[in-house]
């Protein structure tokens, strides 16, 4: 099976997750840059928006680039085929089936890489064509599945003949070897890059992330089966509440209306949705997107070799 890397042209078996808000043309660009493939994220973009977000990637970086479909989007019609349109090489899609734009998107030679949180959705891809599958863990940030990615990544991979990227608690050395060890022919990284350098959001989400310790996130939206996982602060402990009283799907939104461009553009850390995953308790510093990349590849193979090791010298004391 091939790697990542060989699959995309990038020089990192690594995907920049579609982060709403926050992947814009210049961040994946900078992503692309640095070695992986960066994704611009559509979020709650119309077709113009991205058609501009697409320009400024192409005019920033030579490197392979993508985009996100969020499919519950409204635009998503419109977003498909400016896709087209744009000659975008790779495609990831979220919140559902892309199945009805597979055809049209592969007639013009584009990759196609779902995230899943679930082995029935993959396997049902996999007869529509997509290129490989993204199976995604419940420790990411943003939209949840239930499943944890050391569960979820091993049952996608023997539920389909695809490569699959493990997403969802990666943000070392570590976790890239045990993500790679379980089969998965690359990763999709997005927390991480938040601490980044190049990250555009404001700074004190980037604060309050250096500050986050490993229980501080907590899943909104279970009730209404829309699950996010998001930094606990006044407008999470508020919406919590509100599900346990048995709000409904308008009063919840209620809450959440423009949240994250609140967290994003505007700092606001306590009425703002600061959508994170569970590896935001071990970001410590900012630092550029190459460095976070040279660091989880170079970890990740410091592991593997490592264990590699341990197990050669325990085979040869077992056999004294």
């Amino acid at each position: 099976m091939k790697k990542l890397n060989e699959i995309l042209g990038t020089e990192f078996p690594m995907i920049q997750g579609g982060m709403a808000n926050i992947a814009t043309g210049e961040f994946a660009a900078a992503c692309s840059n640095a070695g992986a493939l960066g994704m611009i994220a559509t979020g709650g973009w119309d077709g113009a928006r991205l058609r501009q977000e697409i320009h400024r990637a192409k005019e920033l970086t030579d490197k392979p680039f993508g985009v996100n479909l969020m499919l519950m989007s409204p635009y998503a019609d419109e977003i498909a085929q400016i896709i087209v349109e744009e000659g975008v090489r790779v495609v990831t899609t979220g919140a559902g089936n892309p199945g009805k734009y597979i055809r049209t998107w592969k007639e013009h030679g584009i990759k196609v890489l779902p995230v899943v949180a679930a082995s029935i959705l993959a396997r049902r891809l996999e007869g529509l064509g997509v290129d490989a599958i993204i199976a995604e863990g419940t420790e990411s940030g943003g939209h949840v599945g239930e499943m944890t990615t050391m569960a979820l990544v091993p049952q996608v991979i023997d539920a389909v003949d695809l490569p699959v990227v493990a997403a969802g608690g990666i943000a070392d050395g570590r976790q890239a070897a045990a993500a790679f060890a379980l089969g998965a022919c690359g990763i999709q990284i997005g927390t991480c890059l938040l601490a980044s350098e190049e990250c555009p959001i404001h700074e004190n989400y980037k604060k309050a992330l250096l500050k986050a310790k490993d229980s501080d996130t907590v899943v909104t939206g279970r009730s209404v089966g829309g699950p996010v996982r998001v930094l606990k602060n006044k407008m999470s402990r508020a919406y919590l509440a509100e599900e346990k009283r048995g709000a409904t799907l308008e009063e919840l939104e209620q809450l959440t209306l423009g949240g994250l461009r609140r967290a994003v553009l505007e700092g606001d850390m306590e009425r703002g949705s600061v959508m994170c995953g569970q590896v935001a308790g071990m970001l410590h510093e900012v630092r550029p997107v190459r460095t976070i990349l040279e660091e989880l590849y170079s970890g990740a193979k410091s592991v593997l070799a490592e264990t590699e090791q341990v197990w050669r010298e325990r085979d040869g004391r077992d056999g004294e």
